[in-house]
């Protein structure tokens, strides 16, 4: 971009551990995007703030500008840490945090995450998934998934959070899938009735769980089972035994499915396998959304 009217307003920032993405906004618009690999977890914290202008910087005019982060960012590990809020609470309240930064254009805030001390659990970057969610629709009440590598199940009620719970599904089936025997029977096909009958499995069965994975090895070896039907079995054991654990969560609620389309369709799925009607929200259109509500109340309360 070039001139100063097309420089940004602010920039929102999420910023896990693998990437970042970056937004400059100017009257409620998005005026560019930018990505990194350069994740949390490839940075030490005085490195952010280089790995951040390298993004933004076309974007920065000669004034101080705001920028506000959410996620990885905030963590211990970060680049400042943001303490955890701690639920029944707000998605995004008070509590950002302001690193040191050496660049007078910029003015960062970093959203804090929430917690949970019974049973324990935290979250970063999904608290403002959910505030740009009820920032659309305040009147929410319900239970909103985030499918993911970590999947969030969160109750919201009169626009808190009341509790949480997260499932490693999605690192377990990396996990799995790449590292364990099991890399020798899946494949990068998919077989939904397969994935179907695996739910199912799992729901009614989830103590079998360790057996049932393994016999998937033993009928790639015995009787010719496809990797198609050997990945989409795996994926429906690991979101099967999922649901049969959140099972009080999802049960007669109204629930949205906030993240990757192919991702949050299986959940959909599995869902509606057990008689559960969902609602989708796009996850990138949240979290914009989140980061924007988040900007507005630090320039109420600035």
């Amino acid at each position: 971009m070039s001139g100063e009217s097309t420089y940004a307003d602010w920039i929102a920032v999420d910023w896990g551990t693998s990437n970042m993405r970056a937004w400059a906004l100017r009257d409620g618009a998005v005026l560019a995007e930018g990505r990194s690999d350069k994740g949390m977890g490839s940075l030490a914290p005085d490195e952010f703030e280089a790995a951040l202008l390298e993004v933004i910087e076309p974007w920065l005019g000669q004034n101080r500008i705001p920028l506000v982060a959410c996620g990885m960012v905030g963590a211990k590990q970060g680049w400042a840490e943001a303490a955890y809020s701690k639920v029944p609470c707000l998605p995004v309240g008070p509590g950002a945090v302001r690193p040191k930064v050496r660049d007078t254009r910029l003015d960062v805030a970093i959203l804090p995450g929430l917690s949970q001390a019974d049973p324990a659990d935290v979250m970063r970057g999904e608290e403002t998934q959910i505030a740009g969610y009820l920032a659309k629709d305040p009147e929410f009440d319900g239970v909103l998934c985030m499918p993911g590598t970590h999947t969030k199940w969160v109750q919201i009620s009169a626009g808190e959070v009341v509790s949480f719970r997260t499932f490693m599904t999605g690192e377990m089936f990396a996990l799995m899938s790449e590292q364990s025997v099991l890399k020798h029977s899946v494949g990068n096909g998919w077989d939904a009735s397969a994935f179907e009958t695996a739910v199912a499995d799992a729901m009614s069965r989830p103590e079998a769980l360790a057996n049932r994975f393994f016999s998937l090895r033993a009928e790639g070896l015995l009787a010719g089972l496809s990797s198609e039907a050997a990945t989409a079995r795996l994926s429906g054991l690991l979101i099967g035994a999922e649901l049969a654990a959140a099972r009080p969560y999802w049960l007669g609620q109204n629930i949205v499915l906030i993240g990757a389309p192919k991702l949050a369709t299986l959940y959909a799925t599995a869902l509606a396998l057990q008689g559960a009607v969902t609602e989708t929200a796009d996850a990138t259109q949240t979290t914009l959304a989140g980061l924007t509500a988040a900007y507005i109340r630090l320039k109420e309360t600035s």
